[in-house]
């Protein structure tokens, strides 16, 4: 598991240092980002094999993110987090190829069995 990659993208920063860590322990390589802008490049820089990407950041939305991760390169696999009811922004992210949603406050075990599953 060593050489997989995984990106957090949230803007609450607590989230992002869990995920870091839990994923850390896990043996994947993990990077975090606040934002979009961030995420971008990240995405560039290091080609994860797989996004933990918030639906909800301010300034570029995570639809947008989404959008433009999979105009970089459509292998990445994406795993939107959605706090309750965003039905109709999950419905538009599977369009753009998100391959799955968490909704928040997800279970952390849950979350690693899911990320488990997609990054083989």
């Amino acid at each position: 598991m060593g050489d997989k990659k995984i990106l957090i993208v949230d803007d609450q920063f607590g989230i992002r240092v869990l995920l870091y860590e839990v994923f850390g322990k896990e043996g994947y390589k993990t990077f975090q980002a606040a934002n979009g802008k961030e995420a971008i490049d990240l995405v560039k820089r290091n080609h994860p094999d797989l996004v933990l990407l918030d639906m909800k950041i301010p300034g570029m939305d995570g639809l947008e993110i989404l959008k433009r991760i999979k105009k970089y390169d459509q292998s990445i696999k994406v795993i939107m987090m959605t706090a309750y009811g965003e039905l109709d922004m999950i419905n538009e992210a599977s369009k753009h190829g998100a391959i799955t949603h968490i909704t928040k406050p997800f279970d952390i075990d849950y979350l690693r069995k899911t990320v488990k599953e997609h990054i083989v």
